[in-house]
């Protein structure tokens, strides 16, 4: 009968992986930083939409308004311009519901944003869980800052660290 016999570890080489495995990125130094960039700026963009949309909820749900631009003014008769105006009954006839418009931009733009994320996530071939929290910087006020300030740092840092690792041909 074979006795068993414990694994045996290989020993790790300054945080390389196993075995001093080198570390490969899933594209160019460029397709990265080019990945970066969009994940940058769609980051932003998303954050600053997610606060507008958050402050439009506030004045919504918790006053009982809606952002309008142009049309009539339901009790007076005059012309509105832009500013706030009841939701029930309704403030302003005709005009643009500007309250709508935030909340389809910020959807469209999590599209994006999440095609972003998911191209930065493969080009440097994350687990899944880092996935998830690019994800979460959409949805969540002000995560979106701190996210990518957080995972910028960590691109150029493994790029820095790995220099030929994203040379592929």
């Amino acid at each position: 009968m074979i006795e068993p016999q414990p694994a045996i570890q290989p020993p790790s080489t300054n945080g390389a992986g196993a075995a001093g495995k080198k570390r490969r990125f899933g594209g160019t130094e460029a397709q990265i930083r080019s990945a970066l960039k969009f994940y940058k700026v769609m980051a932003y963009l998303t954050g600053s939409m997610l606060l507008l949309l958050c402050a439009e909820l506030v004045a919504r749900y918790g006053f009982g308004q809606y952002l309008f631009a142009g049309g009539t003014d339901a009790v007076t008769g005059q012309p509105f311009g832009l500013g706030f105006a009841d939701a029930e009954p309704p403030g302003v006839i005709g005009g643009v519901n500007l309250s709508i418009a935030v909340l389809i931009v910020h959807g469209w733009m999590y599209v994006v944003y999440l095609i972003s994320d998911f191209r930065l996530w493969s080009l440097m071939r994350w687990p899944f869980g880092k996935l998830v929290v690019l994800a979460l910087g959409g949805v969540v006020p002000f995560l979106s800052f701190f996210v990518e300030k957080r995972f910028h740092a960590e691109v150029e840092a493994e790029l820095a660290a790995n220099p030929q690792a994203p040379q592929r041909y």
